[in-house]
């Protein structure tokens, strides 16, 4: 009884402790603030990781995957999946309006697409449902009107990847490239895109300046190098497309380097689309023969037979938030007993399960997640060696205390405390400090990161620091949310911190001799 009476007698009655308990709460503060918002980036990369990616992806680059269809009606059968599309990747070059030309990847893609990805909500134009929260004036071009057509129009041809031809009404195959691939918006620091005016330089050094709407007036040329069914490649195929609308993801490395097109222009450009071609010795009863020898009767054409359309990817989402690796994995699972099936029945006709590669969300975007992961670790383990000073901190100041408090030490002693009574008492007076400093720390953490937004938006307007500017960082708001978790091991953190500190001077207060103690002077 008596520690826990001389406990709050010490606390409250020097300055000291109190300053131990600052010190413990400022760390506590920094490290959990840090996780918080780091923590919530990393969710934030994540969820955006996957609207372009779906959860599981089934995949033959190349030459491709035949008879997909079956494929996706397989998958979309099981319990498990909700829905599966197809998609086309490669790599190729774009050349917008202003002559330039850029390596890009090209996906081919139709309106399933947006039914396993999040596509349909981050086309870029179309209206908002309200001003983005930096734009205090409304700004964004997407909250007036646009001439020659309208904003759902604009959104209705980008989900299709079509846009009408002015001049014959006719619905044509289009492309919505990433809003950064072409340079034709500019990112503003409220977060929207404003359409600029570009320029095409001649050889000669003339220069005509090109002031279009890409999604209502552009064209893009997109060159690809198609490949035969054995992998061979062919002539490189050029395509003049209109663009139907632009994308953000949220995600630099896609708004600036894939372009989405019509799934069957796709087919088309890279030769994958249902065609005829000669059949191999042993199809279609053509007869294998010597070198040199030609068709079993000579007067006989070749044989043709029908090659099936190919695609890439099968992209499936799963029923479910399939927000946790687990889930993911056991989606996974189920697509590669689905696919095995598949190539058993269609074999030597389709790539075998061991060829293809299944691979969930986390494993198609593991370069990013795992820099930030790695990122987040780094910056814990420095904060944690800088809150490793609370420890001297407490060495310190209970050093000086036992030393001072040597007279009353003795007494303890002298009256009939044992020395596990007198190291208990310091061991209960650093619990105390690492108690009040870690939730006094939580407190504060709490309330700077649920209003971390009004707080950078303070020191924008009357400081002049922006921090985090949405004309550099995709997401607008900075994460605000505090785990429970993360909090609860900052918290255990702080007061076994200042346990262990107090363990020292508690020892040394605990085997002192209690005739010295009082003829301490």
């Amino acid at each position: 009884m008596y520690q826990v009476l001389l406990t709050r007698r010490y606390l409250f009655s020097k300055v000291m402790p109190l300053l131990a308990s600052l010190g413990v709460m400022l760390c506590s503060a920094v490290v959990l603030v840090t996780w918080s918002v780091m923590g919530g980036f990393l969710v934030m990369l994540i969820n955006t990781g996957r609207t372009m990616a779906g959860d599981v992806v089934v995949r033959w680059p190349g030459t491709g995957i035949p008879h997909y269809e079956e494929l996706i009606k397989r998958l979309e059968a099981d319990p498990s999946v909700e829905a599966a599309a197809p998609v086309i990747e490669a790599f190729g070059m774009i050349s917008p309006p202003d002559g330039s030309t850029e390596g890009v990847v090209i996906r081919g893609v139709d309106q399933r697409f947006a039914e396993v990805t999040r596509f349909a909500e981050i086309i870029w134009w179309r209206r908002p449902e309200a001003a983005l929260p930096k734009d205090k004036q409304r700004l964004d071009p997407r909250l007036g009107e646009i001439s020659g057509t309208t904003w759902d129009e604009l959104y209705q041809q980008g989900l299709r990847l079509e846009r009408r031809d002015p001049r014959t009404g006719e619905m044509k195959p289009a492309v919505v490239p990433g809003i950064h691939v072409m340079g034709t918006s500019r990112r503003t620091r409220e977060g929207f895109y404003w359409p600029r005016v570009t320029e095409r330089r001649g050889s000669d050094g003339t220069r005509e300046e090109i002031n279009e709407f890409m999604p209502r007036d552009g064209s893009v040329t997109i060159t690809v190098l198609p490949l035969d069914s054995k992998g061979q490649p062919l002539e490189p195929f050029s395509s003049v497309l209109p663009v139907a609308n632009e994308f953000q993801s949220g995600v630099y490395d896609y708004d600036a380097r894939v372009v989405l097109v019509n799934l069957a222009e796709a087919q088309r450009m890279l030769r994958m689309q249902q065609a005829k071609r000669l059949a191999r010795p042993g199809e279609a009863g053509v007869v294998d023969r010597p070198s040199g020898e030609g068709f079993a009767g000579q007067d006989s054409p070749p044989a043709l037979v029908d090659d099936p359309a190919r695609v890439t990817d099968v992209v499936v989402k799963g029923r479910g938030a399939m927000a946790t690796t687990a889930e993911a994995r056991a989606l996974a699972s189920r697509v590669e007993a689905v696919y095995t099936k598949f190539a058993q029945d269609h074999a030597g006709h389709v790539p075998d399960v061991m060829d293809v590669s299944i691979m969930t969300w986390e494993d198609q975007n593991r370069t990013f997640i795992s820099a930030v992961k790695n990122e987040i670790s780094l910056l814990l383990v420095l904060f944690c060696f800088i809150s490793i000073t609370v420890v001297f901190l407490v060495i310190a100041i209970f050093w000086s205390m036992v030393r001072e408090k040597t007279m009353d030490i003795g007494v303890l002693r002298a009256v009939g405390a044992r020395a596990s009574g007198v190291a208990g008492l310091w061991l209960c007076y650093g619990l105390a400090i690492g108690l009040v400093g870690s939730t006094l720390g939580l407190g504060l953490a709490y309330t700077i990161v649920r209003n971390i937004n009004p707080i950078h938006d303070w020191m924008g307007e009357q400081l002049g620091i922006v921090v985090w500017d949405p004309a550099v960082y995709y997401f607008s708001k900075i994460p605000n949310q505090v785990d429970a978790t993360h909090a609860a091991i900052v918290f255990a953190g702080g007061v076994v911190s200042c346990v262990v500190g107090a363990l020292v001077p508690a020892l040394r207060a605990a085997f002192m001799s209690p005739v010295r103690a009082l003829r301490n002077e």
